[in-house]
This record gives C-alpha cells, sequence and structure tokens, in this order.
C-alpha cells in the first residue's frame, strides 16, 4: 500500500455496512426481506416494494460490464496520472448495478457483456474500494 491521495469513502449510517463487508474482501448489499430484491444504493426503503429495512447478504461478486465510459481528462488533480482510465458500469449476476473500476484490462480492450469478478483494493488501512477485473 502506497500513500493514497485519491479521494477515500466517508461511510454514512446507511453505506457503513457496505464498506465494513468490503473491508473484509466481501460484497454485500441490502437485500428485501418482503420482495427479496437486492438494491444499491444502501437505502432503509426498498425502492421495488417499498417495505422498510433489509438484511445484508453476501453476493457473489460475479456479473458482466453493462456500460463504460474512458475518462481522457481529469476532473480531479490526483487521476491525472491514471488518464486515460475508465468508468464502468458492473451488473452483478444477482442483478444490482454498481459503479466500479475494470482493473487489469485497458480502456480500449473493455466491451460491454465483459465477465468479470470483484477484487478488493486496501487504499488505506481503513478504505478498501472493491473494483473488477475481467473473468
Amino acid at each position: 500500500m502506497t500513500d493514497y491521495t485519491k479521494p477515500v469513502v466517508v461511510p454514512s449510517e446507511d453505506s457503513g455496512p457496505f464498506w465494513a463487508a468490503a473491508k473484509g474482501h466481501k460484497l454485500s448489499l441490502q437485500k428485501c426481506g418482503t420482495c427479496g430484491s437486492f438494491r444499491f444504493p444502501p437505502s432503509p426503503l426498498c425502492p421495488e416494494c417499498t417495505a422498510m429495512g433489509g438484511e445484508w447478504t453476501e453476493l457473489s461478486g460475479r456479473g458482466k460490464v453493462s456500460s463504460f465510459v474512458v475518462f481522457h481528462r481529469a476532473y480531479h488533480k490526483s487521476f491525472e496520472g491514471d488518464l486515460p482510465y475508465a468508468v464502468a458500469l458492473i451488473e452483478l449476476d444477482e442483478g444490482p448495478r454498481l459503479i466500479s473500476s475494470v482493473v487489469g484490462t485497458p480502456p480500449d480492450q473493455l466491451r460491454c457483456d465483459m465477465p468479470v469478478t470483484v477484487v478488493f483494493d486496501d487504499v488505506t488501512p481503513d478504505c478498501t474500494l472493491p473494483k473488477f477485473k475481467a473473468v
């Protein structure tokens, strides 16, 4: 782990369990106890059936690239050395979608429907980011 200069996550009451699971190298999302749908971002209310609550459930971490964009301009100084870099919309096998990075694949080789699996980047002692790599 080197000195990390990019912005870091500040967990909220709702997102704290997601980030705690990531720190333990697990991908966990809320699952509605009423309709069974997974949701992200975390929320006290299910967007599918409006039931309150939900249970944090570990997911497989497998999915596919649903969409992506390649940045050629840094909108934050700490990302200048990464240009060009991609930000991807990952559709998990369980249904929800997350915005993340695909590591180990150059941006010009990313493709929609590319199968991916989660990996974890311990960027600081207190912050672990779920990222994805091509399968």
